[in-house]
């Protein structure tokens, strides 16, 4: 299920859109010179700045500052895996971020997407205590960029690709719905069968929460009306 394009207008340039997308590239390009130096290299970046929830224990033990467990909670958020994990979560953030920056204004768009990506690490810690796996990727907080499409788009069409054969038009409501419902009903299985010593894969807990957050904090954040030119705060 591949979003190609949505019909719901915009009036403004989404810059915060733009340069959220430049930034995780440029960094996940610093990432690939990491990795020329050598493995260990790059798992040692990833394990500084990726997000763990054992660091979050030694904080709370007192056999680490708090920076450690707090700076992760926003670096993770522009660490990418792969080429694949990237332009996948650049694509997702280019086709529905531009419309919620539309709504929000520029520098709220970026504090909701901020929250949003912490509100998905929190959500995460809270299925996934004590993991030693190190948890990187946007899509925590892209999801709560999808989340407050949901609610402030519900009737916009998206042109999506299903399955890999068909592409047909689909409200808005329909395709981030069953989004959510597959990312959910992924949790809970992965809940029973998870290692959260030597485990991976994908963390839909986080995707969830991030989902939820933005939801929550699209209904606390002034939102402009759609279909007007307006001044930026």
């Amino acid at each position: 299920m591949i979003p190609i394009r949505d019909d719901a207008p915009r009036s403004t340039t989404p810059y915060v859109n733009y340069f959220l997308i430049l930034l995780n590239t440029l960094v996940f390009l610093y990432e690939l010179s990491l990795g020329a130096e050598g493995a260990s290299v790059l798992n040692g970046f990833v394990k500084q700045f990726g997000f763990m929830p054992i660091k979050i224990d030694a904080w709370l033990d007192g056999a680490a500052p708090a920076a450690i467990a707090v700076v992760p909670f926003f670096s993770s958020m522009f660490l990418h895996a792969s080429w694949l994990h990237l332009i996948g979560n650049m694509w997702f953030l280019y086709i529905f971020g531009d419309n919620v920056e539309d709504r929000l204004g520029h520098f709220l768009y970026l504090v909701f997407y901020l929250l949003s990506g912490i509100g998905a690490s929190l959500v995460h810690l809270m299925f996934n205590l004590h993991s030693q796996v190190p948890s990187v990727g946007a899509s925590g907080a892209i999801a709560g960029v999808l989340g407050a499409y949901f609610l402030l788009y519900p009737s916009a069409r998206v042109l999506t690709w299903w399955f890999g054969f068909f592409v047909f038009w689909v409200p808005a409501w329909l395709m981030l719905g069953l989004w959510f419902v597959y990312q959910f009903l992924s949790g809970a299985a992965t809940s029973i069968t998870y290692s959260h010593e030597t485990g991976g894969g994908v963390a839909v807990w986080a995707h969830v929460g991030g989902f939820l957050t933005g939801m929550i904090l699209i209904k606390l954040f002034p939102t402009r009306k759609p279909g007007y030119a307006f001044e930026d705060y």
